[in-house]
């Protein structure tokens, strides 16, 4: 995979000396709430690097580690889709920088890789993720009730949106 430049991030495919930059950001309480993991999110996000059908991109802003973005597929012709997963250091929120890693993507997904559709699974009530990817051209498809555990252990709702090639907001 090449490196994809946004208008702010640059996307480039993770490398393992970035795991504790991303397990840091990962370990943060504005993170960690939305992103659940164990006590080793060291050996969880290698993990994810090692999945061969998940593609993990660190998102670098001004030459530092703030986030991962990444995407996996479904390749049966009559379902073929891409979808969208990341966490970002809550330090940069706020800039645009959700935004630009998701279009970023989504333009390499859609003219790229040809996906015509792509999806994401914000929980129901991340309203800041939900308008990020709104920016992008993501619509809400319906909500997926009780769909994730939380720390609580408590289930909790998730919002299914999509977004088709035509609907990219570039």
């Amino acid at each position: 995979m090449t490196v994809l430049q946004g208008a702010s991030v640059v996307l480039r495919p993770t490398l393992t000396e970035e795991i504790p930059a991303l397990a840091a950001i990962r370990a943060t309480p504005e993170v960690r709430a939305r992103w659940r993991g164990g006590d080793d999110l060291e050996a969880e996000i290698a993990g994810d690097l090692e999945d061969s059908g998940t593609i993990c991109l660190t998102i670098r802003y001004e030459q530092r580690v703030v986030g991962m973005i990444q995407w996996y597929s479904e390749e049966e012709p009559d379902y073929r889709h891409a979808g969208v997963d990341l966490f970002l250091d809550p330090a940069v929120h706020g800039r645009g920088l959700g935004t630009d890693a998701v279009r970023t993507l989504a333009r390499h997904l859609v003219d790229d890789r040809g996906y015509h559709r792509l999806v994401i699974d914000p929980a129901a009530d991340n309203a800041a993720a939900i308008r990020c990817y709104e920016k992008v051209g993501f619509r809400p498809v319906g909500t997926m009730r009780q769909y994730e555990r939380g720390p609580d252990g408590t289930w909790h709702d998730g919002l299914l949106m999509d977004l088709l090639a035509p609907e990219l907001r570039r």
